[in-house]
């Protein structure tokens, strides 16, 4: 376990001792290497032993050093070290640390004089941030930056313009400074690009997982959609794991696009990214210039490098870091500045220094060395390393690779572009998957029959089904604009797609999910489950819940005339009668009125009950009453007769022209509350599953959905629900039942009822919506996406709409009897009863005729004389009545007589004998 500090201690041990052994020599360079930075050890021993080797650089000098490793995040220990260095007396100081002691060693060196090649690295290799060294315009700057500035801000900010993104996330591991792109945020920001920052954790299993257990499936789905543009700022290694866990936990599709950046990445990390990878990638990476003739690839000049820094196959080659590359360079630029010193025979001997004494004096010869360090240059591993006014390296080149659109791992990568500072970007970046032509393309559709959205319209024997529809209409208008065409067919199982309990889905999802379809359209809608699995468009139409039922049938009442009074009603209505009558009668019997003479009418029973009547339906009566009790009694009968009928006629007329019954259930709700009407909808269907979920969820405020279920779920589902949506329309239509289904299936339904026999009812807040389903990481889904949002602005959509949901059908939607009526004009059903009772009125009179005139025939055959004397005896009663009259009658009695003669009447024959004066 402590392997790496042992090595580190006998590094240290053996350069001392061979520093001691070569104490002769004239060149000694100091280097302080953090202590993670093994390789960069290695380098820079093999980069000496080879220029050691060269006796055309040095000649018979060797250069001797010193190295020494530090924590790169304690720069009191980086300064101390380096002060150790410049007491044993050195030319120049070689550093490949952080950014965290570089400063420190950076003022070190400007107080001390002495030459400070400062290569940045960063921890694991992690993309580097700006170390932010300040840099006067003095000539006490002794510090130069061997590795270019980072220009990751400019590179990605350029791509980004490019792919013409405008939302997008960037993922950045735990070391990386996230400062380093702060130049890169604001740029876009302004440009009003939406942005979204996450950091990686080291545990990325379980920064997956806790993202599935902490985000709804809205906020899931939201989250995948944001990974189809992503940036990836983190070091190679962790990128592959990252995206290992993305794509196996299907957080991408096929159709995103990745940007991974960073200088870092050798050729074995391209391919294993691009291995494990879906959809697009681009990865942006520092490169060098390599020589294209083979032979010269190890030398640079006049100086060979060792085959195990430049042969690309070996092992050892393929894994150096790009810090190592500049170790190397920057030895070798060391060398050539000593060269040219020792020709100019300006060397300035090595003085042994002091950090800690107050009036320690700088070395002398620091300057002299330093502008020969910098007017120098050198081509190496790294291409032209040479240094500018401000002491940087300008020399950089990124390339940018990239893969094509696929639903297959491990693509082929090609050069895209390349960049650099000073001529920018080189090469073509498109972010375009499909243009509007598709022309060519066949696309292969799965579809469910379900009216009106998909429907056979053409089956002939031995050719292909057509198909009509809403669907097949807006997919008509897709294949027009875009210029693709299809093969369509129906799933086997006849099903939407639900999933199963080995975790496969069935119907026309499930002809997606094993590729045996490109594209799937019906009444489908879009459910959170369903997104799992495969892509949606954006929805081309809203859904929503409804409720068909049977209209209830308009009886035949013949007595519709009896309608406007309850059967209560009119049995007192009828007792009045009788009543009245009978008082009438039983008033004229206790005060019999003063009758006109020649009156042949009397108060008996039945023409009191005949007057009382007569009067109720406004015929007037027969006698004429005269005692004030019975006045009194008239006028009381009257007024109650007249309220009577016209309160009667009023309700006639409302009766018979409004013909609109209100039906109990309205709404899901009154839909809920009753039982007397079983309902249920298609088992295992999405609208089963949506009213399952609301039912069972116990923090569901509306108590509708779980008595909605528990009448659903009777006998686990069987009872009241059906396998497909035809059989619930036929159970609607026969039988007493109510089908829960999509609002505009059901709807389309109830208007092209050739019998207009049913009613819809609904919830009008749309939740979710139909939508085109595909593979999942599909490359159609955004051009299809974009072309339903230009059928939705121009208009097209409603007008495919209307085509199938017209606005005037011949059927009333939501009216719970059948109101199809010819102006406002009453039928004979209205009036059957009024013509039924005057039919039994004349029956019945006929009959009492024919019984009267046999009555009359029968008496007067036995007894012919007997109606004589009667009505003899019937005038004498009445004389002996009116004796007490006789005073009264007095003065009228002559001409009572006249009036008799002129009528050629006898007294006899009128009253039945001689009458005779008091």
């Amino acid at each position: 376990m402590e392997v790496f500090p042992l090595l580190l201690v006998l590094s240290v041990w053996w350069s001392r001792t061979w520093d001691s052994a070569n104490a002769d020599s004239i060149i000694h360079i100091g280097a302080i290497f953090d202590e993670s930075a093994k390789k960069d050890d290695e380098v820079f021993r093999t980069a000496v032993g080879d220029l050691n080797q060269n006796e055309e650089i040095l000649q018979t000098e060797k250069i001797t050093f010193s190295v020494t490793f530090v924590d790169g995040n304690n720069p009191f220990q980086a300064v101390q070290e380096a002060c150790e260095l410049m007491n044993q007396g050195i030319l120049a100081l070689v550093s490949s640390i952080g950014c965290t002691s570089a400063g420190s060693l950076q003022s070190l060196a400007d107080a001390m004089h002495i030459p400070h090649l400062f290569i940045q690295r960063s921890t694991a290799g992690t993309p580097r941030s700006g170390c932010g060294l300040t840099r006067s315009n003095r000539n006490d700057d002794y510090t130069l930056s061997v590795r270019p500035p980072v220009y990751l801000n400019d590179v990605i900010l350029r791509v980004v313009t490019e792919y013409a993104w405008q939302k997008f996330i960037i993922f950045y591991d735990s070391e990386y400074d996230i400062r380093g792109i702060q130049e890169f945020l604001d740029k876009v920001s302004q440009q009003g690009m939406d942005v979204a920052l996450q950091k990686v954790e080291n545990n990325i299993n379980k920064m997956i997982t806790t993202l599935f257990d902490t985000m709804r499936i809205e906020e899931l789905n939201r989250y995948r959609d944001t990974l189809r543009r992503a940036i990836l700022v983190m070091n190679p290694a962790t990128a592959k794991s990252f995206i290992t866990e993305v794509v196996e936990t299907n957080l991408v599709a096929f159709d995103c696009h990745w940007i991974i950046i960073n200088e870092e990445i050798n050729d074995v990390d391209v391919q294993e990214l691009v291995r494990r990878s879906i959809g697009r990638l681009t990865i942006i990476r520092q490169t060098f210039p390599v020589p294209q003739n083979i032979s010269q690839r190890c030398f640079r000049g006049n100086h060979r490098i060792s085959s195990t820094l430049c042969d690309p196959k070996d092992p050892f080659a393929q894994n150096m870091e790009i810090s190592n590359l500049y170790i190397y360079d920057t030895v070798l630029l060391l060398a050539n500045a000593f060269h040219k010193k020792l020709e100019d025979r300006k060397w300035h001997s090595m003085a042994s220094l002091s950090c800690i004494r107050k009036n320690s004096k700088p070395w002398q010869g620091g300057r002299s060395m330093l502008e020969t360090i910098k007017k120098g240059g050198v081509s190496g591993l790294t291409g032209e390393l040479e240094f500018g006014e401000n002491g940087g390296n300008p020399n950089v080149h990124f390339e940018i690779l990239g893969t094509n659109y696929g639903e297959e791992l491990g693509r082929g990568v090609r050069k895209l572009g390349c960049w650099n500072p000073v001529t920018g970007l080189n090469g073509s970046l498109t972010d375009k998957k499909l243009e509007n032509n598709m022309r060519g393309v066949v696309l292969r559709v799965v579809t469910v029959l379900e009216e009106p959205f998909v429907m056979v319209s053409e089956n002939v024997l031995g050719k292909p089904k057509k198909y009509q529809g809403f669907s097949i209409d807006v997919l008509d208008a897709l294949s027009n604009y875009l210029g693709f065409n299809y093969e369509i067919y129906v799933a086997p199982d006849h099903k939407y797609g639900s999933p199963q309990e080995d975790g496969t889905w069935n119907g026309l999802v499930g002809e997606l999910v094993f590729k045996r379809a490109d594209i799937g359209i019906s009444a489908l809608t879009i459910t959170p489950d369903r997104e799992n699995v495969v892509d949606f468009t954006t929805r081309y139409m809203d859904y929503s819940v409804g409720v068909l039922l049977r209209r209830a049938e308009k009886t035949v009442d013949m007595f519709a005339c009896l309608a406007p009074f309850d059967l209560s009603l009119w049995a007192c209505i009828a007792g009045t009668v009788l009543l009245v009558g009978l008082l009438v009668y039983l008033l004229n019997w206790l005060n019999p009125p003063r009758l006109q003479m020649g009156s042949m009418t009397s108060t008996t029973l039945y023409n009191s009950m005949w007057f009382v009547y007569g009067s109720f339906v406004q015929q007037g009566g027969e006698v004429p009453y005269t005692t004030l009790a019975t006045r009194m009694m008239m006028g009381a009968w009257w007024l109650f007769a007249l309220i009577v009928i016209s309160s009667y006629t009023a309700n006639l007329a409302a009766f018979l022209t409004i013909t609109r019954i209100e039906s109990s259930i309205q709404s899901l709700q009154d839909l809920s509350k009753q039982t007397d009407i079983p309902y249920g909808t298609v088992l295992d269907s999405a609208v089963y599953e949506h009213v399952r979920m609301k039912g069972m969820n116990p923090f569901e405020r509306d108590s509708m959905y779980s008595q909605m279920w528990r009448m659903i779920n009777r006998s686990n589902g069987s009872e009241n629900n059906v396998l497909e949506s035809q059989a619930g329309i036929q159970k609607v239509k026969y039988g007493n039942y109510a089908f829960v289904w999509d609002a505009a299936v059901l709807e389309y339904v109830a208007i092209n009822d050739p019998d207009c026999s049913f009613y819809t009812i609904g919830n009008t807040v749309a939740d979710r919506g139909y939508g085109i389903a595909l593979q999942h990481g599909s490359p159609y889904r955004d051009v299809f996406s974009q072309r339903i949002l230009e059928l939705q602005q121009n208009g097209d959509m409603d007008i495919l709409k209307h085509k199938w949901w017209p606005k005037n059908g011949q059927c009333d939607l939501y009216s719970s009897v059948d109101t199809k009526q010819k102006g406002g004009a009453l039928d004979i059903k209205s009036f059957a009863g009024v013509f039924c009772i005057l039919a039994a009125g004349i029956v019945l009179s006929c009959f009492i005729a024919m019984l009267e005139t046999w009555w009359n025939k029968r008496k007067g055959s036995r007894v012919p004389s007997k109606e004589a004397s009667s009505l003899q005896n019937e005038t004498t009663s009445e004389r002996r009545n009116a004796w007490p009259l006789r005073p009264c009658l007095k003065l009228g009695t002559s001409t009572w007589r006249s009036q008799a003669s002129s009528h050629g009447l006898h007294q006899s024959s009128q009253l039945g004998g001689p009458l005779d004066d008091p």
